[in-house]
């Protein structure tokens, strides 16, 4: 049984990778669209839900992970920006004030009936924006592809105060719920997650971890 990992994102890859598992990376054949009616929590368990169906689909005995990121701020989902002028509107409405990050991890295998999805939230404090921190962010381009505009472990840490919860939810794979989600399925797990959750060994985790 191969274990695949449905995404386009090199930090999901080299979360994933810090578990010591083997997988493959599969681009997931769907489109992000949000439903009217779901709330933001709702709407990225669907979303990680449909990117490891798509996946799984077309290879039944393999056992699929699948993942989404977004942005709740007053009950409202961000996602990714379209461009810069819309990253410039999410950074400035996040500036100063907390909001809540979700990340769903799904876990298909279509010859086990396997079909799990789990959602782990943190909460984010950002800083004010002071001195145009966040015209000279916007000016690097990192914002571009970033649930919220933003890369908690890139040069969009100094915009952050402080987090509450899980970094690696705020990168966008929460390591915790991976691990919990292929043990309970009997998928080795080579390497202890407390031992990673201790080393810390991702850019900008020592920096927002307790």
């Amino acid at each position: 049984m191969q274990l695949v990992l449905a995404s386009t994102s090199p930090r999901r890859r080299e979360l994933l990778a810090l578990l010591d598992v083997s997988f493959q990376v599969v681009p997931p054949s769907c489109e992000e669209h949000p439903l009217v009616g779901l709330s933001p929590r709702e709407q990225v368990e669907r979303f990680a839900l449909e990117k490891a169906r798509s996946i799984a689909n077309g290879r039944p005995s393999d056992l699929v992970l699948g993942s989404d990121t977004v942005i709740e701020l007053d009950s409202c989902l961000l996602g990714k920006p379209r461009d810069l002028d819309e990253a410039r509107d999410m950074l400035t409405a996040l500036a100063g004030r907390p909001h809540e990050v979700h990340t769903a991890v799904a876990l298909c295998s279509r010859i086990q009936a396997v079909e799990s999805v789990e959602v782990a939230t943190a909460t984010v404090y950002m800083c004010a924006d002071v001195d145009g921190s966040i015209k000279r962010y916007l000016a690097t381009g990192e914002s571009l592809g970033k649930a919220g505009a933003y890369s908690i472990q890139g040069l969009g840490g100094d915009l952050i105060k402080r987090i509450e919860g899980d970094f690696t939810t705020v990168v966008g794979l929460p390591l915790t719920v991976v691990a919990r989600l292929l043990e309970s399925v009997g998928y080795p797990v080579p390497r202890s997650v407390a031992e990673i959750y201790l080393g810390k060994l991702y850019p900008n985790w020592s920096r927002f971890a307790p």
